[in-house]
């Protein structure tokens, strides 16, 4: 009978200098000039371009890109070093560079030389803002079950149709769609990916969402009305986009894993300053055993989380054959792990954790999010469940 699990050689995933020297930097920046804007971002749901720019003059956002077109070409491991810095004191700030990254994965793993030229350098300088638009309202977790059609008309391809819960996708100036190009084929051949920018004609924001958490992050609803785009706007071949979506969930997840690893950080920091300092029964509240056992909880639930999105980010770039797998265990356990924290972090605090004077509150709301978007904790669990039975033929 063959092993159960099995392991893939890489170098282990300590952070080199380099990294290190990357965390600790965008920690003091994250602190110093994002830190104090993160309420009033969550208070008046406005996207914050102040930080935006922020990321893009400390070449933050150039982190996944090519340093042919001018970005860092940083590995997927410090991408989500710096996704987690910044989450740990912002979850909408730590988004910018997570979909920037996001959207941007299909057009660096299958976009020609050309289109790289054309659209790469603006996005790693933080002058264009690119989304993914894959969900419809009735293609959530299927992703196969999409409406949205791009018709072949000589040159361009016209697109019709709406996608919904885009994160960003009213400040963008790119958007990645996926679309049906051949309705006769299988549902996971008949999907292709396209680049339409959002001041083409025909395009429009018809809503934004009011949310629990991650406010200052607009998550919109888009329509192409028959959207014209040329052909050369068109990523991969045609049909190739239901792989490609999958293909860049495998890097993708990861970041959302940071997402939620910081937010757990942050929760659990503020969580142990305030046990010190809260004093009942003539002593800090840190003293007391049951709040060191939801202390310690909490920290073996943020580091496990962490370790095991370290050890995924390498074993993703180093090209294993299980990377879908990896991506998707980093997302469940980090996932889980921020919205078990969070919530025992507003309980550690009592009724100062319910309220806005401590900004716990705020990262329990955000950290929901990190068990929803790019596919479900259940969806996780099923990939990670087929992983593991296809070792068993």
């Amino acid at each position: 009978m063959p092993a159960v699990t099995a392991t893939t050689e890489t170098s282990g995933y300590r952070l080199t200098d380099e990294q290190q020297m990357l965390r600790d930097a965008v920690r003091v920046l994250a602190e110093e000039r994002i830190a104090p804007r993160a309420a009033e971002i969550d208070k008046t749901g406005e996207f914050p371009w102040d930080v935006k720019e922020l990321l893009a003059n400390h070449d933050i956002l150039a982190l996944p890109f090519p340093e042919r077109f001018g970005g860092i070409g940083g590995e997927l491991l410090s991408v989500c070093v710096a996704i987690e810095e910044i989450s740990r004191v912002c979850a909408t700030s730590g988004l910018i560079l997570a979909v920037q990254e996001l959207a941007s994965l299909p057009l660096r793993m299958a976009g020609t030389e050309e289109q790289q030229q054309r659209w790469v350098p603006d996005l790693a300088a933080g002058r264009k803002l690119i989304v993914f638009a894959l969900t419809e309202a009735e293609a959530g977790s299927d992703a196969a079950a999409i409406r949205t059609r791009a018709i072949r008309d000589g040159n361009d391809y016209v697109i019709t149709g709406e996608k919904r819960f885009i994160s960003q996708g009213s400040v963008a100036d790119l958007v990645t769609v996926f679309a049906v190009t051949d309705p006769t084929a299988d549902r996971h051949r008949n999907l292709s990916v396209f680049i339409v920018p959002t001041d083409s004609k025909g395009f429009n924001v018809t809503r934004t969402e009011h949310k629990m958490g991650i406010r200052g992050s607009p998550t919109a609803e888009l329509s192409f009305d028959r959207v014209r785009v040329p052909v050369d706007h068109r990523i991969g071949q045609e049909g190739a986009g239901f792989a490609l979506a999958m293909k860049t969930f495998e890097r993708s997840r990861p970041g959302i894993a940071a997402q939620a690893v910081g937010i757990a950080q942050g929760a659990l920091d503020v969580a142990a300053r305030y046990a010190t300092e809260r004093k009942q029964f003539g002593k800090a509240i840190g003293e007391l055993q049951m709040v060191q056992a939801m202390l310690a909880d909490m920290d073996a639930a943020t580091e496990a989380a962490r370790q095991l999105l370290y050890k995924a980010c390498t074993e993703i770039e180093a090209g294993s054959p299980d990377a879908g797998r990896w991506a998707a265990l980093c997302k469940l356990v980090a996932g889980d792990a921020a919205m078990r924290v969070t919530t025992d972090d507003v309980q550690v605090l009592g009724g100062y954790g319910y309220i806005d004077e401590f900004p716990v509150e705020r990262m329990m709301r955000d950290a929901k999010i990190t068990q929803l978007y790019e596919g479900t904790q259940q969806i996780q669990r099923i990939v990670v469940a087929r992983a593991l039975l296809a070792r068993q033929h």
